[in-house]
């Protein structure tokens, strides 16, 4: 006989979690795997869980009133004849037209401009609109190919080889067929409306010996102009950084699990990748190894959300860093006043992933002519470098109160861990101690 104790309220399982319970009933009525957009939304170590010391005896802040603390970086000054400078060391990650709107990718471009930073193509080729509003742009090369051709590589500022991505490192892209438009369809040479899958890898080449042979062609196209960059995963990341640093890279761009995607399986995005936090300090300490720390740049990508996020990267090791869904959010994403439309789709404002299917009502991750022009490139334009600015400034607060006159005099001592799996991945010592996991001693 059983008994059920009126004063317990039913308890659930922790692992068959109603999520869980609702993905298993889906995959059984479906036989199909979920695919979405953005990035993990488990929660894993992050930057949240370090704090700073600022300054008080032993340190000496600066006033923020009188006293410069610069901001610049620049970026590519191994091998290219042409580095460039940017402003602000926050830049825009990677997003391509037919993921984005054409209206997303030219606000995009305005607000980097006017914050004086770079954005980046992203995956499908380069818009005259994207180039024409980017002062600066990035062309990334990816294993797809896709709208590649030496024109476009001579007319950017910079190239990224794009290897791995955060969200799916080892995993290839998806651009379904809804969102391929007669002028996606065109830039990529796809027929019209059929979903498209990017190769998980590059189809001429099967180690680093083979992507030095392609960063020397690269360089010779664009005649030694052009940084080039590599971007990683985070899987590996001393490896990946060594390997990409031997190959000839002027740049390592390297993406964290927190990184937003276009589109790819759930399961993927949750469970492949480490967190941003636990691959910065390996890349820099194969930077370090190598003696190239500062010599090839290193950019922190996946999870970037503030000026704070900003400043620890950079105290970390990073010389800068990249946004992409938080320049989306910046745009007008996720928007609570499209909320009626949202739970028309069945979702609600700051859920809202289905970015695959094209029926974005904030116009941004969509190639809907109607669903588009609600974007007005010009005035999202503006919100972005409002909040690039808003980053830079808060960023250089904490340096001025950590007593730093640029952004890259910050350091691994001015920060302390406020968990051990933080202390551990960033190595640095847990609040009110000298130590970490794996430094041995107290």
């Amino acid at each position: 006989m059983s008994y059920h104790n009126p004063y317990t309220p039913p308890r659930k399982s922790a692992t068959f979690d109603d999520h869980t319970l609702a993905e298993i009933r889906r995959a059984a009525a479906t036989g199909i795997y979920d695919i979405r957009g953005a990035g993990t939304k488990r929660k894993v170590p992050h930057f949240d869980d370090l704090l700073f010391l600022g300054a008080s005896i032993s340190r000496y802040p600066l006033e923020g009133y009188r006293e410069k603390c610069d901001t610049t970086v620049v970026l590519g000054s191994r091998f290219a004849k042409k580095p460039i400078t940017l402003k602000t060391p926050i830049t825009i990650a990677g997003m391509s037209f037919g993921a984005l709107s054409g209206n997303a990718k030219e606000a995009l471009g305005r607000g980097a401009t006017i914050a004086g930073t770079s954005t980046t193509t992203g995956d499908g080729g380069m818009t005259d609109e994207e180039r024409g509003h980017s002062q600066t742009l990035v062309y990334q090369y990816l294993p797809s190919r896709y709208g590649m051709n030496p024109k476009d590589l001579r007319r950017a500022d910079a190239i990224e080889v794009v290897v791995g991505q955060g969200a799916k490192p080892g995993g290839g892209g998806m651009l379904l067929g809804q969102k391929i438009s007669d002028r996606v369809a065109n830039m990529r040479n796809l027929p019209k409306g059929i979903d498209q899958r990017s190769a998980c890898r590059h189809p001429d080449w099967t180690g680093p010996d083979d992507l030095e042979i392609k960063i020397m062609e690269l360089r010779e196209i664009t005649d030694w102009e052009k940084p080039i960059y590599v971007k990683v995963g985070g899987a590996r990341p001393y490896y990946d950084t060594a390997l990409a640093v031997k190959a000839g890279a002027d740049v390592v761009v390297l993406d964290g699990m927190q990184g937003g995607t276009a589109a790819t399986q759930d399961v993927f995005i949750e469970n492949v990748g480490m967190p941003t936090l636990a691959c910065i300090r390996p890349a820099v300490q194969a930077l370090q190894d190598l003696g190239m720390h500062r010599k090839v740049q290193l950019i922190i990508s996946g999870g970037i959300r503030s000026g704070a996020d900003v400043a620890k990267a950079l105290a970390l090791g990073a010389d800068a860093v990249a946004i992409g869904t938080a320049a989306l959010v910046a745009l007008g994403d996720n928007d609570p006043k499209w909320e009626d439309e949202y739970q028309k789709l069945g979702t609600t404002a700051g859920a809202y992933d289905d970015w695959h299917e094209g029926k974005d009502p904030a116009g941004i991750t969509t190639q809907d002519p109607e669903l588009a022009s609600r974007l007005d490139p010009i005035a999202a334009g503006r919100r972005l470098a409002n909040y690039l600015k808003v980053m830079t400034l808060e960023a250089q607060t904490i340096a001025r109160a950590c007593g730093k006159n640029h952004l890259h005099n910050l350091e691994p001592e001015d920060l302390c861990a406020l968990t051990m799996e933080a202390a551990a991945m960033a190595q640095i010592p847990l609040a009110g101690t000298n130590w970490y996991p794996g430094k041995g001693g107290f």
